[in-house]
């Protein structure tokens, strides 16, 4: 009996039939899966991918922030050296000023000292001049309050008399916090304000000396200079005139104080007059801050201006006797003495006020 016959091959095969379908329906599925599941996770490959990209450009942008921080800590650095050797220099500049101001100090207390003992002598010589005075030709009359008994050497003379007045800010007081506070002040105030009151008055005194046979000019100067009557540049006006006399004078009261101290214009306008004046009375308070040519910096040191006085005084025509009124401020002791040493050299006088002066 044969056990192996169709009927088995049969039913084997259906069995194989069997498990060849089941795996391909089972391989089907597997498939369809596989693919829903890598396209998923390639998703999330592409995003990563897309992550490690930002990322990347970020480290890039991070380096070149650390490297631009860098070059500005360098640049830093450096300004902070040189910062502290510009501090380093001004600490050593301003010690320099303290023992330079000191130093101004002491002069000036000496300069004080000697003008307070030239007032006594000047008060004891006073007290020998007879009381009686023989009465004089004068065209004006000046009258004032206080002593007026001062021994000046002033000789208001000459047959052409140039009168120059200093007319800058610093004629608004004698001390710079005054000058600075004042010049920021209306006019009204400065018109007021008695260092210029004493500079205008003295003006008046000098006009009452001018002789009746002599011709005179008034000049102001600051920043520029020109005449106190308007449209008498160059020319020389009446001595025996009283209304010349007077224009000029109230000319003179109705300027306001103001701008810089160019003594090489004023004197340069001194030069221009034809013919030359005989006789300069210069009135000023200090050192001048302007030349020729407008200054390079916001201020001037007291060595530059004793320069920009020599070469405005250089220009001056000789023969020329400067009488120079000097309205001293604080902070300017050179200027007494270069002053006096142009009244000296020139053959005029050198006149420094007391405040009830004229």
């Amino acid at each position: 009996m044969n056990v192996f016959g169709l009927a088995f091959l049969d039913a084997m095969m259906c069995g194989f039939g069997a498990v060849v379908l089941l795996y391909m329906v089972i391989n089907s599925a597997v498939g369809v899966r596989a693919g829903e599941l890598t396209g998923d996770l390639q998703g999330e490959v592409d995003r990563l991918e897309a992550e490690v990209l930002e990322g990347v450009k970020n480290l890039v942008e991070l380096r070149n922030t650390v490297e631009e921080t860098e070059r500005e800590r360098q640049t830093t650095s450096g300004l902070s050296r040189r910062l502290i050797e510009v501090l380093k220099e001004i600490e050593e500049e301003l010690a320099t000023f303290e023992e330079t101001t000191l130093a101004k100090k002491e002069h000036l207390n000496k300069l004080k000292t000697d003008i307070q003992s030239l007032e006594e002598e000047t008060k004891r010589l006073a007290a020998r001049v007879p009381s009686d005075e023989t009465p004089g030709d004068k065209l004006r009359a000046f009258v004032g309050d206080g002593d007026r008994q001062y021994l000046t050497g002033l000789k208001v003379g000459g047959d052409r008399i140039f009168i120059l007045l200093d007319r800058s800010a610093s004629m608004l007081d004698d001390q710079i916090v005054n000058i600075v506070r004042r010049r920021n002040q209306s006019d009204e105030i400065k018109l007021n304000a008695p260092k210029w009151r004493r500079a205008v008055s003295t003006v008046d005194w000098l006009t009452t000396q001018i002789p009746r046979d002599s011709r005179f000019q008034i000049y102001a100067f600051h920043d520029s200079a020109g005449p106190v009557v308007e449209g008498t540049a160059g020319q020389w006006l009446d001595g025996g005139s009283p209304e010349a006399l007077n224009d000029a004078v109230a000319a003179v009261r109705s300027l306001v104080p103001g701008g810089g101290t160019n003594l090489y214009r004023a004197l340069e306008a001194v030069a221009a007059m034809r013919p030359a004046p005989d006789n300069l009375l210069l009135l000023v308070d200090g050192l001048p801050t302007q030349g020729r040519n407008p200054a390079k910096g916001g201020t001037v040191s007291a060595k530059q201006r004793l320069k920009l006085f020599e070469r405005a005084v250089a220009g001056l025509p000789s023969r020329i006797p400067v009488n120079v009124i000097l309205f001293p401020m604080e902070g300017d002791p050179r200027a007494a003495s270069s002053y006096w040493r142009l009244a000296l050299a020139s053959g005029g006088s050198f006149l420094s006020p007391s405040k009830d002066w004229p």
